[in-house]
């Protein structure tokens, strides 16, 4: 723990102001690109393999809590390449973060590490879905739409259904934007399936523009 504490991000001054920028100026940054970023917290990822569990949620949450965006960046990296070694008990301990300093950038970093771990343990994707399906916070349920993100033939078309129509008439540019790119990916693999669905549901027209962009 006392390598993972005293750890710091060395940033570049003139990077500050425009990562800020890029957020809304909801953060501050220290300065550091994604490429130094990982170089520097190299050691750090290596390290965090070792911790037992409750250790590393415990180096998690030190991290998060810092007020500078790239140690976010940092927890969230610990978390995905621990990922493999999750229970649904430390999942379960992970989504407080998705609710803290809030911005799509975390919450869709977040989402690789619970989209990876349902692709690692099938059988517990509906407890996973569970835990952001209409859940109050709209970043919780983002993740819940874009939980299958990244899969094709193993995709569960009745939970993206069940997550796409609970918020079909929200009015919040995160949600329908994550209902787009939710289908957009799909359709590359099952486009028919993808037309059917626009076909047959009133959404809005942002996610359909979106939905859309692989179907011709």
């Amino acid at each position: 723990m006392q390598k993972i504490t005293g750890f710091k991000l060395t940033g570049t001054a003139e990077f500050k102001e425009p990562m800020a920028v890029y957020m809304k100026n909801k953060f501050p940054f220290v300065g550091v690109k994604t490429p130094a970023r990982k170089q520097q917290s190299k050691e750090l990822i290596k390290l965090s393999r070792k911790l037992p569990l409750k250790e590393l949620l415990k180096t998690v949450n030190e991290l998060y809590q810092r007020a500078e965006r790239e140690y976010q960046y940092v927890a969230i990296d610990i978390g995905f390449e621990n990922v493999k070694r999750f229970s649904f008990v430390e999942i379960q301990a992970l989504t407080q973060f998705v609710m803290q300093k809030s911005w799509w950038d975390s919450v869709d970093a977040w989402r690789k590490v619970f989209g990876k771990y349902v692709q690692l343990h099938p059988s517990e994707k509906r407890q996973v879905f569970g835990l952001f399906y209409k859940h109050e916070n709209f970043w919780m349920r983002r993740i819940s739409i874009l939980l299958q993100l990244l899969e094709k033939k193993t995709l569960n078309k009745e939970l993206l259904m069940e997550a796409i129509l609970y918020d079909q008439t929200t009015d919040e540019f995160f949600i329908q934007k994550a209902i787009g790119w939710a289908l957009r990916n799909y359709s590359k693999y099952n486009p028919l399936w993808v037309k059917s669905f626009i076909a047959a549901h009133s959404l809005s027209k942002l996610a359909v523009r979106e939905a859309s962009v692989y179907l011709g």
